[in-house]
Parts: C-alpha cells; structure tokens; sequence
C-alpha cells in the first residue's frame, strides 16, 4: 500500500466517526465483499487456514467463513474512527467491559493480558487504557502513513508504553515495565519465525509459537488473564476471564500448548472473528511441506 493510499484510507474512516455503528457495518458489508474478490493473496491465506484447522467443514462453509471474516475485519477498520478521533466517553460506550475485576490482585502480581488476533484486539487495546496504562509490543507498519497513525491512536488515554518488535531486546523492556507495575498486553499467536519459537499443535496443527507467557510467568510469577475482544451488532465487548489456575504447570511445552487450546476455545467461539489472514503456520517443522 503506497502512502497515498494510506492516507486516502485514513480519511475514509474519519469520515465515518459521526456515524452509527450500523451504518459503519453496511459500508463494511460492501468493502469486506470487495477486499474478499480483490485481494486475492490474504483470500487464498484464510481459506488455507480454514482448511488446516476446519477439515470437517466443506469448502463452501469456509469460504462463507471467510467472507464475513472479511467484513468484520473492513467494520473492525472503519470502527478506527472513533478509537482515533472519539472521546473517552465515546471509545466507553463502544467498547463494553467484562470482568474488570480479574485486573486487581491483592498480592500486587505482575499480569499478562493475553489478546489473541481477534479482529477487535485495537478496540480491546485501547478500551485497557481507559482502565490501567500498560506495555505491549507493536509490529512496525511498512507504510509510514499507517504506521503513524495507528500509533498515535494505540498511545491514547494513558500513554502507553509501545515496544516495537525487534527480537530478544524486547524482553528485557516488558520484564522492567511489569516489575514496575504495568500490565502486559501480550498478542500472543503470531507466526515470527524458529528463532525462540517452539513447534505446539493449533488445531492439531504444529505450530511455531513463542513460549513467552510460559517464561514471563516463571520469572516474575505475572497471573495470566485472557483479553478477548469481540464484536458485536452495537460495539464491542472486552472479556477479562478469571486469571489461570495452576500456572506455570509442568513444563514450557505444556504452558505453551495450553495456550493455544484456550486461543482455540476462542476461535471456535468466534470463527468469524479471528485473522485467518495471518500465515499462522508459515513455519514448518524440519522435513515438512509449505503450508502456502
């Protein structure tokens, strides 16, 4: 995307801050169609992952998933308007909370939020900054237009601390951010590659995934509390679940694989709602064949 098209996006979804969530959902309606016949690499990458994780579906059931996949992911964009531009007032009413009670601890521990790519994560991100200011690591956007933007508007309300993703170092910044009482925003099911990565099943599945809950979790004790955000016909609602019980458990390898089960409860929950546009098993286990 060249930075003109950034910016004339940015200006398409600030149109719409004034809008009714409904009204936002009908253009969404028609963009997720457009982007589903358009943009055909993402396509060809859900339906990929539909088949590895949905093998009982038939191809019909999944590429309907996939379509209202694609238009919860053009409304969950076009809802950026008022993340940007709204007040809190306004971002509060859009995104109700549930379970805010699992953010206190008596005993003061560190706590891991643990946000799956589910396509309310940004409404989810930025409702948590009305509640608590907290750390998380970003992605740096290629488009420096997009980049800016959702920067400006992820560090709204309480000034976040954003660690850009560049490996190990990142680390060493969350460990100091929760020592020092910031709760962990953590996007947890991103496909980054073998290094530090371990290979647990994501529907049934290997799947390459750092296993940084489990270690944060035994350094610094940190509970772990699921962030699940998900969309619904007026807004959205943020699920803080009851925090783990009996974690850490045995090893990294059974901490890591019970994540992902509780990422799976979620997708199944919400089929429609999570990014099976990212190439979550882009990483393969030694001798086995490309998944795309």
């Amino acid at each position: 995307m060249t930075e003109a098209l950034a910016r004339a996006w940015i200006a398409l979804i600030n149109t719409t801050a004034g809008w009714s969530v409904k009204a936002r959902s009908r253009l969404a309606g028609l963009i997720g169609e457009l982007l589903w016949l358009l943009v055909r690499p993402r396509r060809r990458i859900t339906l990929a992952n539909l088949r590895a994780c949905f093998p009982q579906m038939t191809e019909v059931q999944r590429r309907a998933l996939g379509r209202r996949l694609f238009r919860n992911i053009a409304r969950s964009v076009l809802d950026h308007s008022v993340l940007w531009r709204g007040s809190r007032a306004a971002v509060e009413q859009l995104v109700r909370v549930e379970g805010a009670e699992h953010l206190a601890d008596p005993a003061n521990r560190p706590l891991i939020l643990l946000a799956p790519h589910f396509v309310g994560l940004d409404a989810g991100g930025l409702r948590v900054n009305t509640l608590v200011r907290g750390v998380s690591i970003y992605a740096m956007q290629s488009n420096a237009a997009w980049d800016a933007q959702l920067l400006a508007g992820r560090r709204r309300f309480s000034d976040p601390l954003l660690i850009p993703r560049r490996g190990a170092a990142e680390l060493k910044e969350v460990l100091r951010a929760m020592k020092a009482g910031l709760p962990f925003y953590y996007l947890p099911d991103m496909d980054n590659g073998p290094v530090n990565s371990i290979f647990v099943p994501f529907f049934g599945v290997p799947a390459a995934t750092i296993p940084m809950v489990s270690r944060l979790a035994r350094v610094n004790g940190a509970r772990v509390v699921m962030a699940v955000t998900e969309m619904t016909a007026d807004g959205y609602l943020l699920h803080f679940e009851p925090p783990w019980a009996n974690f850490p458990g045995a090893s990294v390898e059974e901490d890591t694989e019970r994540m992902n089960r509780e990422i799976e409860r979620w997708a199944l929950r919400l089929p429609d709602q999570y990014l099976w546009t990212h190439k979550r098993f882009k990483t393969r286990p030694p001798g086995a064949p490309p998944w795309y």
